[in-house]
């Protein structure tokens, strides 16, 4: 396979991207949500808005790349 400029990639390569970018979206939403609330000794109010928005903003962009084409 080629994947030089103006290829497409292999559609599993393509999603299994889009699955790893939201994953790091989501846990970076969790992670700084706990990490604030640590820090400001609250209980997981932070934790639960991030990651929430965490799953908005992945859904978001897979959206996007999708709807790229």
């Amino acid at each position: 396979m080629n994947f030089g400029p103006g290829k497409n990639l292999n559609p599993y390569a393509r999603y299994s991207s889009m699955a790893f970018q939201m994953l790091v979206i989501i846990l970076a939403g969790v992670f700084g949500g706990y990490k604030i609330d640590l820090w400001l000794h609250t209980k997981p109010i932070f934790t639960v808005i991030l990651s929430i928005l965490g799953v908005v903003l992945s859904i978001y962009y897979v959206t996007r790349d999708l709807l790229k084409k």
